[in-house]
């Protein structure tokens, strides 16, 4: 149905007020509280939508902890899934009802996934093909976007990622049980590439494994590189890599002539030193990447090709898919937050309401 401000509604969009998570000053865990909120109206190009799962990341936590708040309060969380509850005036990608995955909802905006109802731009509300589990979808987001970011910034690979883009290419992904290690790991595979991943133990092996990865290397090892080489004697042509303090100068040693390093954290590290000759010599692009200043192109560039691999049947979660989950209720979403900051392996979840209410 559709009011005289040119907004759809579902039939049974009748909130007035929502449970929302909220904080309005910096801080721990602590500082994140449960409230009753006025539903938001969508604006034009904008779509509101039902949040049934929120993903939590790292950079939800750590923007909570940070500095100065953007707005007076804020909703966290940027990822999650629902369904499109409705739908402003100039919409035409989007339908009241069409179940979605949300990415960056709360970036340059107050409120994110951690509410009931959250109201974003349409182009960050993608439809999903049909049989993805709601699960699946809250976990892409900033992971999922991130990895398809990493491996297609070579200055002679693709661009875009499809069955064959990455084929006869060696990746190499550093720390294969996390979010986006794992996602990379789906990503290249499903792309046609052959993937090495490091990992620093055997059940994160065997998480590796499930992902899709056909070689894993443990570490810590001295002769981590020789072991890399012996599996690419002519070099890896993509690295995806979580922590460049630490391997700069491995990724230096194993990467092919015109290789990539994508960068996208500072585990273990806030500098990093690599050998300089030897990065010149080979022609070796450093990549740094942040979803937030990446630019609108290659954010939809994701998340197209991420929904063309979900239609596909990759990225699935769960523990047999190498990516455990960790439930957690909107009322304790705090805890949700805390799980992450521990670096608990997978990924963790909030549920917000059941699919079908």
């Amino acid at each position: 149905m559709s009011t005289a401000d040119g907004i759809r509604h579902s039939p049974r969009s009748l909130y007035l007020h929502m449970k929302a998570i909220v904080f309005s000053r910096p801080g721990d865990s602590s500082v994140l509280s449960l409230v009753d909120r006025e539903v938001g109206v969508p604006g034009p190009g904008e779509v509101r939508v039902r949040v049934v799962v929120s993903g939590v990341n790292p950079t939800d936590w750590k923007a909570r902890a940070g500095g100065a708040l953007a707005f007076p309060e804020m909703v966290p969380n940027q990822d999650g899934a629902g369904i499109v509850d409705a739908v402003g005036d100039g919409v035409t990608s989007l339908a009241v009802g069409d179940r979605v995955w949300v990415y960056l909802a709360a970036h340059g905006r107050p409120t994110g996934t951690a509410q009931e109802l959250t109201v974003l731009p349409a182009d960050r509300a993608v439809r999903l093909p049909d049989g993805v589990g709601l699960d699946v979808a809250a976990s892409l987001g900033v992971p999922a976007m991130t990895a398809h970011r990493a491996l297609t910034v070579h200055e002679d690979g693709p661009s875009r990622l499809a069955p064959g883009a990455l084929a006869g290419r060696v990746v190499l992904v550093q720390g294969g049980a996390g979010a986006v290690g794992h996602a990379a790991i789906q990503l290249a595979a499903w792309a046609g590439a052959t993937v090495i991943t490091t990992v620093s133990s055997d059940a994160k092996a065997d998480l590796a494994r499930a992902a899709g990865a056909h070689h894993i290397v443990r570490y810590p090892d001295d002769a981590l590189a020789d072991r890399i080489r012996e599996i690419a004697p002519d070099g890896v042509h993509h690295v995806v890599e979580v922590a460049p303090a630490q391997n700069a100068a491995l990724d230096v040693e194993v990467i092919a002539n015109h290789g990539s390093i994508a960068y996208y954290a500072n585990n273990n590290g806030e500098e990093l030193t690599a050998p300089i000759v030897a990065s010149f010599v080979k022609n070796v692009r450093w990549q740094g990447l942040l979803l937030y200043t990446v630019g609108e192109r290659a954010l939809h560039a994701a998340a197209e090709d991420i929904t063309a691999a979900l239609g596909a049947g990759v990225l699935p979660v769960g523990e047999s898919a190498g990516l455990p989950l960790t439930w957690f209720p909107l009322d304790q979403t705090a805890a949700a937050h805390d799980a992450v900051a521990a670096g608990v392996t997978g990924k963790v979840l909030i549920r917000v309401a059941d699919e079908t209410a």
